[in-house]
């Protein structure tokens, strides 16, 4: 694999220095520069959504980064989520990748009430992927939606245009709470050629949507200022004025070397994993002796109060029972970890979820038992949860075993994964074979049954294949993860997130009909 760190170096150069080059000409800073200005300065910023787009549209020249910076960072010592439309992707276009980052950003502020800074510069929708972008819930409009919703629900919203926002991206910057604008920028539903064409009115850009007008004479806007650097000043010194919040990033000086020995497929035991990225000698493990193939119990991590769900790595042995594998969860685990989460729930402790799981134990002991009873138990309370979840996958991610370890589809807050983490229905080799067969019959019955030269070329075509979509590139593309962390950086992340997440949790837990 190219190193991650290069290839992210490349993604964050957006549309590339000469589209980089045409905005400074314009007196115009970059979605990254505006967010360095925006941030505390010598802060982190805690990227979200970086490899969004990532080998996608490739017809369209790609979409680095879905054309959009997402993150949080510091302002004025508050935690604040910020998404910046960078204008050298397609003069920052919204592609379908866009929409559904910037609705993730929004979840994640939702979710952890956190306000939200638009740095404004978008042409609006990509018109020949319109009907991706423009319907759906998941789409466009969505975002406007949000802003109302987010607005209505006392989530602080403020929008600086800097650039272009014409058309239905107009609705965003006036949803929001406060709304800044430099000279230059346009506001309108139509430019002036559309103008002219639709009603036949000749009106020049700064007459139709300028700064200047929306300040006098609309009263659109609230904050009219000269160029970048002072419009950022300014909504500095707004955000200044919110009601101070302790939770902070994880300062930079948090990563940690240690991890690198979990990189590789060997087996080992979770709970050395746990040691090193746990508060030192913090874990009080849950039900140590039954349903060893997952690790429970409390911990602190820099600080803060978690409990932890962790798959097991190495073969265990039961006192009752036959040697387990590792990375496999069994009926007893299973029935472990639902009742666990059940007590994080009734103590109101957020849960981190680690993952590097192959899935459920099968076959006829497994199934007698009631392996399906067991997971659908531990499916059940994590679908209910109140408490906030995070989860981090640091190696394989296959089957039913994302899904009873909160994967993207059960809302953990926050989800993040190792470069050599890998995300699908089931392990490369056994895809490739199962695909492999369903290839080979149907050539067959059509009449043609392939050569051992032919069968190689197959099987290689199709491991291939089913390894470039588990690539947690991929993954990270299509934003079932927030972030790639690398390992030096988990402690660092995990931090971040838990104090971030770390808000009083409401209303009561309960699950809906459980088997026994």
């Amino acid at each position: 694999m190219t190193d991650l760190g290069e290839q992210e170096n490349v993604i964050r150069l957006g549309g590339g220095n000469s589209a980089i080059a045409r905005q400074h000409e314009k007196n115009r800073l970059t979605a990254r520069e505006r967010v360095g200005h925006l941030i505390d300065p010598g802060t982190h910023f805690l990227e979200l959504g970086l490899w969004a787009g990532w080998g996608m549209y490739s017809e369209w020249g790609g979409c680095p980064s879905g054309g959009v910076v997402t993150g949080i960072g510091s302002i004025q010592n508050r935690p604040v989520l910020i998404i910046a439309n960078d204008a050298t992707v397609k003069a920052g276009a919204f592609f379908p990748i866009t929409a559904k980052k910037v609705l993730r950003a929004q979840r994640i502020a939702r979710d952890n009430r956190l306000p939200l800074a638009y740095l404004v510069d978008s042409a609006g929708v990509f018109l020949p992927l319109q009907d991706e972008v423009f319907p759906d819930e998941d789409d466009f409009g969505r975002i406007f939606r949000n802003n109302a919703v987010l607005s209505a629900e006392g989530i602080p919203q403020y929008a600086a245009i800097m650039g272009n926002c014409v058309a239905g991206g107009g609705y965003l910057p006036v949803l929001c709470d406060q709304l800044l604008m430099t000279e230059g920028s346009g506001l309108y539903l139509a430019g002036p050629a559309l103008v002219k064409a639709a009603i036949g009115q000749t009106v020049d850009h700064e007459q139709l949507g300028g700064a200047a007008m929306h300040a006098s004479i609309s009263g659109t806007i609230d904050y009219r200022e000269p160029n970048d650097e002072a419009c950022l000043q300014r909504l500095r010194k707004l955000i200044e004025h919110l009601p101070a919040d302790s939770r902070q990033l994880a300062s930079q000086d948090a990563a940690d070397d240690g991890f690198e020995k979990f990189t590789g497929n060997e087996e080992y035991d979770i709970r050395d994993f746990l040691s090193l990225l746990l508060d030192t000698d913090s874990f009080d493990e849950y039900k140590s002796e039954y349903g060893q193939s997952i690790v429970c119990g409390y911990g602190k991590l820099g600080g803060k109060s978690v409990g932890i769900v962790a798959n097991q790595r190495k073969r265990i042995k039961p006192a009752t029972g036959a040697l387990q594998f590792g990375g496999v969860i069994y009926v007893d685990s299973s029935e472990k970890a639902a009742r666990f989460i059940m007590d994080c729930n009734q103590t109101r402790t957020p849960i981190l979820f680690l993952q590097n799981v192959n899935g459920f134990m099968v076959g006829k002991d497994s199934e007698q038992a009631g392996i399906i009873r067991a997971g659908a138990k531990l499916v059940n309370v994590i679908s209910n949860s109140i408490v906030p979840k995070i989860t981090l996958i640091t190696g394989g991610s296959f089957g039913a075993g994302n899904y009873a370890l909160c994967g993207k589809a059960f809302d953990p807050r926050f989800i993040f994964a190792w470069p050599q983490a890998r995300y699908a229905v089931m392990g490369g080799d056994q895809a490739s074979a199962t695909l492999l067969d369903i290839t080979i019959a149907a050539l067959k019955r059509g009449g043609h049954t392939p050569d051992v030269e032919e069968l190689t070329a197959l099987k290689n075509k199709v491991k291939a294949s089913y390894e470039e979509k588990t690539d947690i590139r991929y993954a990270a593309a299509r934003l079932w993860v927030d972030r790639i962390t690398f390992p030096k950086d988990t402690r660092k992340d995990l931090i971040s997130a838990l104090n971030l997440a770390n808000l009083p949790v409401t209303g009561s837990f309960k699950t809906g009909v459980l088997q026994v």
